[in-house]
């Protein structure tokens, strides 16, 4: 949405423009206004508009003398003046100064809001030629990484780049390499020829592409269509690639590995889940180091059932928090916590792998960074077993709190979808972006939540809606396949019948005369993708 900004001496005029436009309705923003160019300035520098619309005549500084400051401070601002007939003049030198357009006072409605489309779709084809002159695949990958492009625009840059990025399934991996020595950055030849032996990261059935995104980091995004491809091989075959890369270039590498998506844009989402898992990677194996040596030095061995931890962890209770607690830590006992670090390094190993862990079953979107920096903090004023028993049911506490967080955080609003496509399921231009604007949260974060919250796509969940619907105006109406069609919301009668066969094992007719199944749930999205993109 374009942000519009204006500026004119009459409060009439001002007042009059900000209420005849429906701005979001046609796709802007109404960021501020002020009553000539002197105080016209702060304001521009601090909204940062698109477009500029100004009058000529204001006293302090008037249009003309604002388009020519704005013109060569803030080149990106499209800038029109309004004028009187008698002022057309000014108009003239107005365009010489290189403002986008004019329009002549007064002016309507209809007429200003026709004007702005023109201006906003010419900042759309030059924000688009900018990016056709800029685009490499190395900028492809890393927008498609940072969530800066839409899918569409993706495979439309990737089609002129000559990159098959198009498939069922992605995943992505995300590589900090460091220099040996000082944990610094490796030069560039060095990391180009790392990013040349990640590229011998081959898994069966899947392509990948490895791309340099940082001084420190390097990024390889697999894609298939057999989803078991990207869950099974990734991990084995990555952690052997590592070892061969740490010792033939004398670096540490720390590996993260992202969730299986099933849109492009899950990329985004799956390279988010890859840098969060390669933090708490990068952590533990530093800790680890760190254990070895204390283990060594103090000659103490102290063994903590993980699997136990963990076990509690989903399914304990805080009635028996407690004692599990006590039982759990009794090993714990033989430390001397004022004068050894060992203690802090073992549950220091144990919290990170318990937020690890947390975050999988969790499905949370937050980042853990800092709880994990303020259970560490916590960890290090440890100073007696009692201490250590404390922080033990803080822990839990923490990481039940994140649960119930995350289990809650989106309930209203996964309801006030589920009702929604309930309600409008028959509209066959029913639409991802149309469902996310009623619940006014974006697309692809809806799309996100959704999947994490209900175990299945958007898609799906509408599907289902549709063809449970459609059996039962099949077995309660005498209504035509193609009525039964259209009132789910399917406009095509062949698709509709070849998706509920998809779905139920029989055709309409078949079901309609003798059928009793139910719809499949968990399908491809593939199979009504193009009624929710």
């Amino acid at each position: 949405m374009k942000k519009v900004m204006i500026v004119d001496d009459e409060i009439l005029i001002r007042e009059t423009i900000r209420r005849c436009v429906d701005w979001e309705k046609e796709g802007f923003i109404y960021c501020g206004d002020a009553s000539d160019g002197e105080m016209a300035l702060p304001l521009l520098e601090e909204q940062k508009p698109d477009i500029l619309i100004t009058d000529i005549k204001m006293p302090f500084m008037d249009g003309l003398e604002l388009a020519s400051v704005v013109n060569k401070q803030m080149p990106n601002v499209k800038v029109i003046v309004m004028s009187g007939h008698d002022e057309f003049r000014f108009a003239q030198a107005a365009i010489r100064l290189g403002v986008e357009d004019y329009c002549l006072k007064p002016v309507s409605s209809s007429e200003l809001v026709e004007l702005l489309h023109k201006v906003s779709r010419k900042i759309d084809e030059e924000q688009q030629s900018k990016r056709n002159q800029g685009m490499t695949k190395e900028k492809l990958l890393s927008d498609l990484c940072g969530g800066l492009i839409a899918a569409a625009e993706a495979i439309e840059f990737a089609e002129k780049l000559s990159l098959p990025i198009r498939a069922r399934f992605y995943r992505v991996a995300v590589l900090d390499v460091r220099a040996l020595n000082d944990a610094g950055a490796l030069s560039d030849e060095e990391l180009l020829a790392i990013q040349a032996g990640i590229d011998r990261w081959n898994v069966p059935a899947a392509e990948g592409f490895t791309f340099v995104r940082g001084r420190t980091e390097l990024v390889r995004i697999f894609k298939s269509n057999v989803a078991d491809s990207l869950s099974d091989s990734i991990e084995p075959i990555g952690a052997r690639i590592r070892s061969e890369l740490e010792e033939q270039y004398g670096c540490v590498i720390t590996v993260g590995i992202g969730s299986l998506q099933e849109r492009l844009q899950g990329i985004h989402f799956s390279y988010l889940e890859a840098t969060e898992d390669q933090y708490i990677t990068r952590l533990t194996r530093q800790n680890k180091i760190s254990l070895k040596e204390a283990t060594f030095r103090e000659k103490t061995d102290i063994l903590l059932d993980r699997a136990k931890f963990l076990d509690f962890l989903k399914i304990g209770t805080l009635a028996q928090r407690d004692g599990f607690v006590r039982e759990f830590a009794e090993d714990l006992r033989r430390i001397d916590w004022r004068s050894s670090s060992y203690g802090f390094y073992l549950l220091n190993d144990l919290t990170l792998e318990a937020f690890r862990v947390a975050k999988q079953w969790f499905r949370s979107p937050e980042d853990p960074a800092d709880r994990i920096e303020r259970m560490q903090q916590s960890l290090r004023r440890a100073a007696s077993w009692e201490d250590c028993l404390e922080y033990l049911n803080t822990l839990f506490l923490q990481l039940w709190q994140w649960r119930e967080e995350c289990s809650d955080k989106y309930g209203e609003v996964i309801d006030k979808v589920k009702a929604y496509i309930q309600d409008q399921f028959s509209n066959d231009q029913l639409s991802l972006k149309e469902i996310a604007s009623h619940v006014r949260i974006s697309p692809s974060h809806l799309s996100k939540i959704f999947s994490q919250e209900m175990g299945q796509t958007l898609t799906e969940y509408l599907t289902q809606v549709r063809i449970r619907r459609a059996m039962e105006l099949l077995k309660s109406t005498p209504n035509k396949m193609f009525e039964i069609a259209y009132d789910v919301g399917y406009g095509d009668p062949h698709y509709f019948s070849n998706l509920f066969k998809k779905m139920t094992g029989m055709t309409p007719k078949e079901y309609r005369n003798q059928g009793t199944a139910e719809p499949k749930a968990g399908h491809s999205e593939a199979t009504d993708d193009r009624r929710t993109n």
